[in-house]
């Protein structure tokens, strides 16, 4: 009796709507946060705020060209849109600090975790009732077709960083 040859698959991702996207993204970076604050080493506080800052730059860029566009048309909520835009434009400019710094200069630390508080703020506003994301739910957008091009944009900001 011949045997089929049967190929394995791997099981294709279930796709996450927009939000569970986001929020996912909001833990990972809470906890790498949390592992900073625990970190005695320099080389371990390197490691994580270069975790932290090039996924907050991912996060920020999917968030600014995909998901706050489809927000915007779909609530017209101008308050939350540019609230959350001046957060992100704070945010970045702190990125950009920390990025040129060491772990054994005497801001480091306190730079990382003042961006701390300020990703912990936004991750409230946007995760609140009322927030962003229970505005987003209550709307007309697809989620899961906005899911879909946000993980296809973070995947592709994610290889270009790892190509460079």
């Amino acid at each position: 009796m011949a045997t089929k040859n049967k190929r394995k698959f791997a099981p294709r991702a279930k796709p996450q709507d927009a939000v569970a996207l986001l929020k996912a993204d909001h833990r990972q970076v809470a906890e790498w946060f949390a592992e900073f604050e625990k970190a005695r080493t320099a080389s371990r506080r390197q490691t994580l705020s270069t975790n932290i800052c090039s996924a907050l730059k991912v996060h920020t860029t999917i968030e600014e060209e995909i998901f706050y566009p489809a927000f915007l048309a779909a609530t017209e909520n101008l308050s939350l849109h540019h609230e959350a835009v001046v957060e992100h434009d704070s945010a970045k400019k702190l990125i950009a600090e920390i990025e040129a710094m060491s772990p054994t200069d005497d801001y480091f630390v306190a730079k990382m975790t003042v961006l701390s508080e300020m990703i912990k703020h936004h991750v409230k506003e946007e995760e609140q009732a009322g927030g962003m994301f229970a505005q987003a739910r209550k709307s007309d957008m697809d989620l899961l077709v906005i899911g879909e091009e946000l993980a296809s944009r973070k995947q592709a900001l994610e290889g270009r960083r790892r190509a460079a």
